[in-house]
């Protein structure tokens, strides 16, 4: 039988995933990687089984159309020329897109029209589509959407009190980071039928969310109608009264362009400190903007625990997953030194060593640390798809 792969792109903020995956049922990881550094110095880094590790420096143009040709020229000559089909992350899927979906040129139009909600990633996700479907032209293109996730959340948690015209055209809560959210839901089921009873699940990376899970379900979370909401994020502002926006928009004088910007690109833990949206710079820093940015990072999401603990009527399972979550133990220690009110205690060597359950013996509430795997879930998607043809 000839062999057949399927290949799996997740354009993100800051870097941009890939991974090869047989097209099989139990889909085994044949090649994965991920290109870092995107809007500033990219380095590809990628592992296999038979060819080993790669770590390369990329030099000359970095705009993102060029870097997804440069990645797929890079496949090209690494074993792609089997590909059946392409599954990519889609950040926000709108009220239409509830499950993975085949890719025609209306869904594509349909997902363009939501890139305002998304500017930093939306707009990125489509840009590798169009590349997938010029590279590998017989190839199934598939939308993995991050907001699936969240989409059985109760109307409570999804309503803004706004007109009702507004909420109409769509004007709710959506969520994301549904993809990361999926895979800990999966592996928290995998050690308990009840996937952690009450969790609060903490997205820590470039972007910031936390999800309350109940049995594995989303009950709330803390991004909502756009990935702005929730606690500060690298370069990403997190919750504010809205009256600053009315307050840049009539007496700074700033355009919505500005505006944007300013939310998205220059605010978050950058703006805060100064000196770097970036964690393990900051951990190092002595500067004091920096060491108060990340005091008012570790209260926000403490605070945005309680409030999800709230929506649940109490917390068995805090999970720490992404960049930051599974690799700072400092920042663990923090935040979890906040949460003591709740019965979160840690074990000191286990978080250092970012053992899978760092929570110490008296702890009332279950602390892991679970690396998320968003690659997993889109492959899983293309092969529900690849089955239904």
């Amino acid at each position: 039988m000839t062999s057949c792969a399927i290949l799996t792109l997740n354009a993100g903020s800051s870097s941009l995933k890939f991974a090869i995956y047989d097209a099989m049922p139990a889909s085994p990881l044949r090649l994965s990687g991920q290109v870092s550094g995107l809007g500033g110095t990219p380095r590809l880094r990628a592992s296999s089984q038979d060819a080993g590790s790669v770590d390369e420096v990329w030099t000359g143009p970095t705009d993102p159309d060029a870097i997804l040709e440069r990645l797929f020229d890079w496949l090209a000559a690494n074993r792609a020329d089997d590909i059946v089909a392409v599954g990519h992350r889609i950040v926000h899927g709108g009220r239409s897109f509830r499950a993975p979906t085949i890719l025609t040129r209306q869904v594509i139009d349909q997902l363009a029209a939501l890139s305002p909600l998304a500017p930093l990633h939306q707009p990125f996700n489509l840009d590798g589509v169009a590349t997938a479907r010029r590279r590998i032209p017989g190839a199934l293109q598939v939308g993995v959407f991050d907001t699936a996730f969240h989409v059985d959340q109760p109307d409570v948690a999804r309503l803004y009190a706004l007109p009702r015209d507004l909420i109409d055209e769509g004007v709710v809560a959506y969520g994301f980071h549904g993809l990361s959210y999926d895979y800990i839901a999966g592996a928290l089921r995998d050690r308990d039928a009840r996937a952690g009873g009450r969790a609060v699940v903490l997205h820590l990376g470039s972007g910031v969310s936390l999800c309350a899970m109940n049995d594995g379900r989303s009950v709330a979370t803390t991004m909502g109608f756009s990935a702005l909401d929730g606690p500060p994020m690298s370069t990403r502002s997190g919750a504010l009264d809205p009256g600053v926006i009315l307050h840049l928009l009539q007496t700074k004088g700033m355009d919505a362009g500005a505006v944007s910007d300013l939310l998205y690109n220059r605010s978050g833990l950058l703006g805060l400190s100064g000196v770097s949206g970036d964690m393990v710079t900051l951990l190092a820093s002595t500067e004091p903007h920096a060491r108060q940015a990340l005091e008012v990072y570790v209260y926000r999401i403490v605070r945005e625990i309680g409030s999800l603990a709230a929506a649940m009527g109490g917390l068995d399972t805090l999970v720490f997953t992404a960049g930051v979550g599974e690799n700072a133990a400092q920042i663990r220690d923090r935040i979890a030194a906040g949460c003591a009110w709740l019965g979160v205690t840690l074990d000191a060597a286990a978080n250092l060593a970012a053992a899978d359950r760092i929570s110490g013996p008296q702890s009332r509430v279950e602390v892991l640390v679970i690396p998320t795997d968003e690659q997993v879930v889109i492959a899983r998607g293309v092969a529900a798809c690849l089955a239904g043809r």
